[in-house]
């Protein structure tokens, strides 16, 4: 076989790996995330000072928040289920030490630490875990679509052929809710309450980035034979593409219908399409083609898997929209956030309670049809993963009020508890969104060109692939090509941050 066989045959008829281990997996993300606020906060504590130069940040930022889960996405993959253990173990024994070795002026009663951090009113304007979700979502990604192409990464981490839920089939789906979360109807600009309808030029016009990175990606594949795998989108199909159609598709849709009532139509998209899907014989044209032996004879049979799965990726679009509307509404205080995880935390196991049903007598998960167990599955565990990294949000403000002054980036902005004495007034230390801490983070580094960054991840994993044989590496070998990989990419966008670049035209 040549080298472009040996490497489509090496991602192909695979059948993903169990829900359980996946959802420890997502754990790791706010873990690392925790890490690196109570290391920030005890550096603070002991010299007295932030953490300020750009280099030791940058290799902080990297060691914690990415260089984890590249390693338990490989080498420790066999040990994933006692990574979380030790991460917390980790975070604990620092948080005991921050409590213990506070200021003298600084120590008051637990009691009313816990007291202070209910009242604690928090900067409304900012959701950090909103950045903090897309920018892990895109790291995640860049490791997988490289990684994947080495022995060392799990082969049930990767896509299902058909049926099966593989870590990469889980972050095709929460880069479609990641982008929904932000998406004009929900940020509610100024354009899109003037006129829904003129709000599609502006979408189309807003779309047209992809539409050629799409182009750009189906022309460099083609014209260097690079190896690809057609049952994943189709012959001429790829990810740029879908996700520039259903954000056309969604605007359209939000254009018609109250966006209030996005999750209506994400429910009746999801269960109308698997009705189809079981119904006719549209399930068959997908899987095995128009003739059933699986043509690849005409645009809609070459690409039938990209064009086809645009109506469960739609409805998994409509249905963060949802969720970015309630994130709206005003919760200033901890109690607020507080009530709100409860009720994520109810939505995220109805969720996961419909999954097994709709996988017994719908079918099973398919990343490849986007069907009604594929949008339960993703919408479940993203809302799941948002609400971990709202957890942590909460955690650090709570210890941020142990070590008066301290702060960390990409954190929630404190407003500080009414004092007898004092009028509320917003935290003055350096952070949130204006601070200098942020000149420094390496998520807001990621979030400020996040398109440029997926695009670099993609423009190397390719390089890399043309100049390696991944797929007979050694193992240290293997490491130290990824993390290259992923350090040079946070490099960019780490230089690019600071010299306050963001490489968007359109």
């Amino acid at each position: 076989m040549s080298q472009k066989h040996l490497k489509e045959a090496f991602i192909s008829n695979l059948n993903g790996t169990s829900l359980l281990e996946i959802s420890v997996g997502l754990s790791l993300a706010p873990l690392c995330l925790l890490c690196r606020g109570l290391l920030l906060i005890l550096y603070y504590l002991h010299y007295g000072k932030h953490l300020s130069s750009r280099k030791y940040s940058l290799l902080l930022d990297f060691l914690v928040l990415v260089s984890p889960l590249l390693f338990c996405c490989t080498v420790l993959s066999p040990v994933l289920f006692l990574m979380p253990t030790i991460i917390v173990a980790f975070c604990a024994g620092i948080f005991s030490i921050i409590y213990s070795r506070r200021k003298p002026e600084t120590r008051v009663p637990f009691r009313q630490i816990v007291k202070d951090f209910q009242k604690t009113s928090l900067d409304p304007e900012y959701i950090p875990a909103i950045t903090v979700f897309r920018v892990y979502v895109n790291v995640l990604t860049s490791i997988s679509i490289l990684a994947v192409d080495f022995p060392q990464y799990p082969r049930r981490y990767a896509k299902a052929e058909t049926y099966g839920t593989g870590v990469m089939d889980l972050g095709v789906g929460a880069f479609i809710f990641g982008n929904a979360l932000v998406c004009p109807e929900v940020r509610q600009k100024a354009y899109v309450t003037q006129s829904k309808f003129s709000n599609l030029a502006r979408q189309f016009f807003s779309i047209w980035p992809l539409i050629f990175l799409g182009a750009g990606r189906l022309l460099s594949v083609k014209s260097i034979e690079y190896h690809e795998h057609a049952s994943e989108y189709g012959v001429h199909w790829n990810f740029f593409f879908t996700l520039a159609f259903v954000r056309l598709a969604a605007s359209l849709l939000l254009a018609i219908f109250p966006k209030e009532k996005s999750w209506i139509v994400a429910i009746n998209l999801a269960v109308l399409y698997q009705l189809i899907l079981n119904t006719t014989s549209l399930k068959m044209f997908i899987l095995h083609g128009s003739d059933g032996s699986d043509t690849r004879v005409g645009f809609l049979n070459a690409n039938r898997e990209g064009l086809l799965s645009l109506f469960g990726y739609l409805a998994i679009y409509m249905a963060s929209v949802q969720v970015g509307l309630c994130l709206l509404k005003c919760r200033s205080s901890v109690q607020g956030w507080t009530e709100a995880v409860g009720f994520s935390l109810l939505t995220v196991l109805t969720l996961f309670l419909f999954l097994p049903v709709s996988q017994a007598y719908a079918e099973p998960v398919s990343r490849r049809m986007a069907n009604l167990s594929y949008c339960l599955w993703v919408v479940a565990h993203c809302l799941a993963l948002f609400t971990c990294f709202i957890v942590t949000d909460l955690t650090l403000v709570f210890t941020k009020l142990l070590v008066k002054g301290s702060s960390v980036p990409c954190c929630w902005d404190v407003i500080k508890p009414p004092h007898p004495s004092t009028s509320p007034r917003r935290e003055t230390v350096p952070g949130g969104r204006g601070g200098k801490l942020l000149n420094v983070c390496l998520i807001s580094a990621i979030n400020k060109n996040q398109l440029l960054f997926f695009l670099l991840a993609n423009v190397l994993t390719g390089s890399v692939n043309i100049l390696i044989d991944t797929i007979h590496s050694k193992t240290a070998f293997t490491l130290c090509i990824l993390h290259l990989y992923m350090f040079l990419n946070c490099l960019v966008m780490h230089v690019l941050h600071a010299k306050n670049i963001v490489l968007k035209f359109w």
